[in-house]
């Protein structure tokens, strides 16, 4: 068995998503998926969505890395919007950078963010993923509704057939499957939420929006998350939703997207254009944990 010495961590939120902040710039960080559910643990550890861990890049064309866990399960996961921002902020506080435009690599994708006059944080999210099979979507079998040109598809609760929604599916690096409701309020998050998730036409989970358009500039959204349920925020799933609101022709290329937690805003020029989105990014505190023990 192996014990570590106290960890320096930053907290952070950006709209209520929630992230414990490792600096592993100076020195190499590995934590065991015990280790990183005990970080995200709300009772027993610090309390996290997820847990960010700001790395050296590993190749000539970035300034950092950054990999993101999954404070539920331990999991290492490829995209989050909102780390995102608060990887900008953390960045500047702790003297890492004094620019304000930064080169971040992450698991499959290298994106740009963007410190504003005002604070708030805008990140190049990249072109969104339509593709089927890099999304990954399974689709044989059925026959999507048109509408712009766009397809929205039927997904059938496998525990109950007869219970189906319709699902616009995109991927911002990691996947989403966004379903029109009239309501957010009353939308049925948590009893769809878990069976679309798990849905086994998305090979690697899924996360499940609800999205509420108000008017073409605006909307509200809710969304379930892969591993971690209903969070007050969610920036990959923002940008996923105004991309299919758009291509089905609900929306504008400037949207404000009212979550729980508060307001993003993003922009999509359409096909061939990255999606960018701007907003907050808060620390809450800082502090130091002394993990369990690792096995050798």
């Amino acid at each position: 068995m192996t014990t570590r010495p106290p960890l320096p961590f930053t907290k952070m939120h950006g709209l209520g998503n929630d992230f414990v902040v490792f600096d592993a710039t100076r020195a190499p960080l590995a934590l065991s998926e015990d280790q990183l559910r005990f970080v995200g643990d709300r009772r027993f550890g610090i309390g996290a969505d997820q847990i960010l861990v700001v790395e050296r890049p590993q190749g000539p064309d970035a300034d950092f890395r950054y990999r993101i866990f999954n404070g539920a399960t331990g999991e290492e996961v490829e995209h989050c919007g909102n780390g995102a921002r608060c990887f900008m902020r953390f960045v500047r506080e702790q003297g890492l950078t004094d620019r304000d435009e930064v080169r971040v690599e992450t698991m499959n994708n290298r994106i740009v963010l963007r410190m504003q006059a005002d604070g708030r944080v805008t990140v190049d999210m990249n072109q969104p993923i339509l593709e089927l099979e890099r999304v990954p979507f399974d689709p044989s079998g059925l026959q999507p509704r048109l509408e712009n040109g766009a397809e929205l598809w039927p997904l059938a609760n496998p525990a109950a057939p007869q219970e189906q929604v319709e699902v616009a599916v995109v991927s911002m690096g990691n996947p989403h499957a966004v379903q029109r409701v009239d309501d957010v309020d009353t939308a049925p998050v948590a009893q769809v939420g878990p069976w679309v998730e798990s849905h086994p036409r998305f090979p690697r989970k899924v996360n499940a929006g609800f999205l509420q358009v108000v008017a073409r500039d605006r909307v509200r959204l809710r969304v379930f998350e892969r591993g971690a349920g209903e969070t007050l925020a969610c920036g990959t799933g923002a940008c996923a939703a105004v991309v299919a609101g758009i291509r089905l022709g609900w929306l504008d290329a400037r949207v404000d997207v009212e979550t729980r937690g508060g307001e993003l805003t993003i922009e999509w020029d359409g096909p061939g254009s990255s999606v960018r989105m701007t907003g907050p990014a808060v620390t809450v505190f800082q502090g130091e944990v002394v993990l369990p023990a690792a096995s050798c």
